[in-house]
């Protein structure tokens, strides 16, 4: 009977991607099984790739006339998932937002439909478990599984099924995903959040579902890391500018990382305006011993330096756009952006 129920709705799969030609085509592969149980079609949408990305979708949608691929000239995700959804939103009754950089189940897409079906869901997110393979990515990957990297965050560290206000994007009813407009594509970081902002405001409900996760794999060098949370940053401070919507008590702690660390330069005149940052590197130091010790993990040390960088990053990137009043534009949906019926 549930085999039936999944055949009963129509699932558009998106996939954005740039420059992926290592990860493209198992991702697509492991979709295969939801192809013939779902009765749903792939979607890639490509950001102008310069390697083999391309060219490897390419020869794919010859063999399967269920992948399609489309180009994305903004390049962002958010923009990719409004193109296809434009696109082809009105065929299908739910989209899954799939991340080319990361590893699913085989079921993966069935378990989120059959959440979605069970529940009346109008959007079913995920738990994600970050893996690394290099040391620095070892490394921040337990950084980012453990609370000292997450704040505690529940799609971070795994929970039971529940009702919540946001999750790892996963699966939305697309009647929901156009009512509120689509993604804001003036978000380059952090479009989820202020997505479901909107989605709740309007009474639409998340389902956090402890059925399925996806496996991520973390930046796997220090600068990468130090761009992609600055980037967090700014797009959490433009969600609370854009909304008023203040930053999480998880959130908040960072927040003063790099004011304390920008106010310990007045040490050479105060001595005592070093002690926050450093109360904050022992405390960060600390857990990664703990890590090293109560974990039996000798990636610790070097996870609480990943940790650090994010922590920085973060609140250096969420100070950097509070501050740039100069460059601030008005953060509403572009006049081509919402989503076609």
């Amino acid at each position: 009977m549930m085999a039936e129920n999944l055949k009963s709705v129509r699932c558009l799969i998106v996939i954005p991607c740039l420059n992926e030609e290592k990860h493209i085509e198992g991702v697509i592969a492991s979709l295969g099984l939801a192809l013939e149980e779902l009765d749903a079609e792939i979607v890639v949408a490509d950001g102008g790739s310069t390697d083999a990305t391309r060219e490897i979708v390419a020869r794919i949608l010859l063999e399967n006339a269920r992948v399609k691929l489309i180009e994305n000239p903004k390049k962002i995700q958010s923009a990719a998932v409004n193109l296809a959804m434009a696109r082809f939103g009105g065929e299908y009754d739910y989209m899954i937002r799939i991340d080319a950089h990361g590893t699913y189940p085989e079921d993966y897409c069935q378990v989120l439909v059959r959440e979605a079906l069970q529940t009346g869901a109008d959007s079913v997110v995920v738990g994600m478990q970050t893996v690394g393979y290099g040391t620095f990515q070892k490394a921040t990957a337990l950084a980012q599984n453990s609370k000292l990297g997450n704040g505690g965050s529940k799609h971070r560290i795994g929970a039971k099924s529940h009702w919540t206000d946001h999750g790892h994007h996963a699966l939305m009813r697309i009647a929901a995903f156009k009512a509120v407009g689509g993604y804001d594509e003036s978000f380059r970081h952090n479009e989820d959040a202020e997505f479901d902002f909107r989605l709740n405001k309007a009474g639409y409900r998340v389902w956090m579902t402890a059925e399925t996760s996806m496996i991520y794999y973390p930046r796997s060098s220090a600068g990468p890391l130090f761009r992609q949370y600055f980037g967090y940053g700014r797009g959490r401070a433009k969600n609370f500018l854009k909304h008023r919507s203040l930053p999480s008590l998880r959130q908040l702690i960072p927040l003063a990382v790099a004011p304390v660390t920008v106010g310990a330069l007045l040490a050479v005149i105060y001595w005592w305006a070093i002690i926050p940052m450093g109360f904050w590197m022992l405390a960060c130091l600390g857990y990664g011993a703990w890590l090293a010790i109560g974990q039996r993990n000798p990636h610790g040390p070097l996870a609480a330096i990943s940790a650090m960088i994010m922590h920085f990053a973060w609140s250096a990137g969420f100070w950097r756009e509070i501050l740039d009043v100069r460059g601030r534009r008005p953060l509403e949906l572009n006049p081509g952006q919402k989503v076609a019926s």
